[in-house]
């Protein structure tokens, strides 16, 4: 009981951190938002899985990431694939001049579907994909870097030329890929329609199920030994190497890790949204994930949940009120947290969050001497 306690929910503070989120997103949102808001909401959800996994990553690890958008891209694409498999049957396919493969390549003249393509008609193998393509890929880029003891800022670099490559590679393959409109037109899964607004609710609902139990398992990760000496890795790197631990396999099963976590989000993200496009593997997206983790606060797998809400409503506010300018709101949000409030909202809390508390004990104490004390009596006796 002690372990669920104290490694799982974090003890009382995360436990109540824990009830308040899965509150919010599992019931407040959808009491009160329509279909096409909590759509939305959802799609945010997807990204806070990049955010939490660059929580554990830049926060706890030390290792600034600029590429995480590869993994969840990764995990959309496989996801997309499966759909579209799904979708370009000979029938639905029939017009074609090759029936039984996807739209974009035939548009591309191809004639036959891509051997790398044909083991996705498996949705076992799809969702074994999606853990386990961006976890190899991860690997083989944190082995080619921390074993050759490559970090900080050179990392950071490396990591979003991979970002920048792999989007290339995805734009210029277009009878592969689908190119630069990326893998569209996905209708059903495993026969269910996903168009409809019931199947976005459900999906909505397994997001934020799958969002809760990776923080769970985040925190379990973070509060064994494993966490500590990464914490460790992160604070005095030569110290944990000269105490004889290989300073390098730990930051590659964090980067590993933390690539599944994207990967499942992007998965997600396919589902929840329909489709799957090279926009959401490049720059521009890593970078924004980095910056839902540092408004939410780098050290808070809940703030970064948080921060990726707050952002991206404040990104869909602003691009629906001030279309040319709300890139530069949206930069202007983030200098001003980052400098403000550079431990980000949950600092916020931390630092100031006692004063709340503080107030709503005075009153409660104000409204306890209001009530009448035989009333009181009355309520103890009824207990």
């Amino acid at each position: 009981m002690s372990f669920v306690y104290e490694k799982i929910m974090g003890g009382k503070k995360g436990l109540i951190g824990f009830i308040i989120l899965a509150a919010l997103i599992l019931v407040i949102f959808p009491l009160f938002l329509d279909s096409f808001r909590l759509n939305l909401v959802g799609k945010y959800l997807t990204y806070a899985f990049a955010a939490v996994s660059l929580v554990l990553l830049w926060g706890y690890g030390g290792i600034l990431s600029l590429g995480q958008g590869i993994f969840f891209g990764l995990g959309g694409y496989a996801m997309a694939m499966f759909l579209k498999l799904e979708a370009s049957s000979p029938e639905n396919t029939a017009i074609q001049s090759t029936p039984g493969i996807p739209d974009f390549m035939d548009w591309n003249q191809l004639t036959e579907l891509p051997w790398f393509w044909e083991p996705f008609t498996s949705f076992t193998f799809t969702i074994l994909a999606i853990l386990i393509v961006p976890a190899a890929f991860a690997y083989l880029i944190g082995s080619a870097m921390f074993k050759r003891r490559v970090g900080g800022v050179y990392f950071a670099i490396i990591t979003q030329v991979i970002a920048v490559i792999l989007t290339v590679l995805i734009v210029g393959q277009q009878g592969l890929t689908g190119g630069i409109n990326g893998i569209t037109d996905l209708r059903t899964l495993n026969g269910w329609d996903i168009t409809s607004d019931s199947a976005k609710n459900i999906f909505y609902f397994i997001n934020a199920a799958l969002l809760l139990m990776v923080i769970l398992a985040s925190r379990v990760v973070l509060t064994s030994k494993f966490g500590r000496i990464l914490l460790a890795v992160r604070d005095k790197e030569d110290r944990v190497r000269f105490s004889g631990y290989d300073v390098a396999n730990f930051k590659i099963f964090v980067f590993c890790f933390a690539a599944m976590i994207s990967a499942i989000g992007g998965a997600m993200f396919t589902l929840q949204v329909g489709f799957m496009s090279p926009s959401f593997v490049g720059i521009v997206p890593s970078i924004e994930m980095v910056i839902f983790a540092a408004v939410g606060g780098r050290m808070s797998l809940i703030g970064a949940v948080y921060g990726t809400l707050l952002i991206n409503f404040g990104k869909t506010t602003f691009s629906e009120s001030f279309p040319e300018m709300w890139l530069f709101l949206i930069g202007g949000l983030f200098i001003a947290v980052v400098m403000l409030f550079p431990n980000g909202l949950a600092g916020l809390w931390d630092d100031y969050g006692h004063h709340i508390t503080n107030k709503l004990r005075f009153i409660a104490k104000g409204f306890s001497k209001l009530v009448p004390q035989s009333m009181l009596r009355k309520v103890e006796d009824a207990r």
